[in-house]
């Protein structure tokens, strides 16, 4: 296709969007702002309040979730309710931010194929890794009373971490909260995170001793049960001659 005499346009002041009609445009100036996906990311796996959104978003500041916030729900992605007991705000997504959770997974899905096989050191949040697996534990398949499970990183050795196992409901502390520990998992973060992402079975990794269990063994052989892996794993590997690098 030839267009006579197209030079194309030049604008001088700034643009806040594409400044297109398009669908994909459109759509893109909502979805494709810095921290939007991970913000519907999270609302999507049940984070409603500001201080569980920033739990799944560690290294965002106040100001600029808060921002991102009002954003989603000016353009109709989000609305804001009364939490329970009218106790502060609860953010909640609408129909179409319903709808949206089809393209997080969608990103999901590919970013697990073909993005995931080569993590940086920067990628490795221990913070992010531990909430998702405290949210991916396998709650049927827990024993009727209460495992304290605490997490050492070596690579993070100031920083403990202590997840509460108890039906219905799976708790992660940064403090101690005084609990008598069951079981001391100590390992790394790149090890625990290829745990996470399904690479390395949580038996094989400790097997091979780089993840180390300490406490009772019936305990320790059920932790392998209840840990669970990340939702993109069923959507598998591209084959190994396909990566690049």
């Amino acid at each position: 296709m030839h267009l006579c005499g197209w030079a194309g346009f030049s604008y001088t002041s700034r643009m806040t969007g594409y400044g297109q009609f398009c669908p994909v445009a459109k759509a893109a100036e909502v979805f494709s702002e810095r921290w939007t996906p991970l913000i519907l990311r999270e609302m999507l796996h049940g984070s409603h309040r500001f201080s569980e959104l920033q739990r799944g978003l560690p290294r965002v500041s106040q100001s600029l979730l808060a921002g991102r916030l009002k954003r989603l729900e000016r353009d109709g992605v989000i609305e804001r309710r009364r939490g329970i007991a009218d106790r502060g705000w609860e953010y909640h997504l609408t129909p179409a931010g319903e709808e949206a959770g089809q393209i997080v997974e969608a990103l999901g899905a590919w970013g697990y194929r073909w993005a995931t096989a080569q993590l940086r050191a920067d990628d490795l949040d221990p913070d992010v890794l531990l909430w998702f697996i405290h949210r991916h534990v396998n709650v049927e398949r827990l024993p009727a009373r209460r495992v304290v499970v605490q997490f050492d990183l070596r690579d993070h050795r100031k920083k403990h971490w202590w997840l509460i196992l108890k039906r219905p409901e799976v708790e992660l502390c940064i403090r101690d909260e005084g609990f008598e520990v069951d079981l001391t998992v100590t390992t790394d973060t790149l090890a625990l995170t290829q745990v996470y992402l399904g690479r390395v079975p949580l038996a094989q990794a400790i097997a091979g001793g780089t993840v180390v269990v300490d406490g009772p063994r019936d305990l320790a052989r059920g932790l392998v049960r209840w840990i669970g892996v990340s939702q993109y794993v069923r959507y598998g590997l591209p084959p190994a001659n396909s990566v690049a690098g």
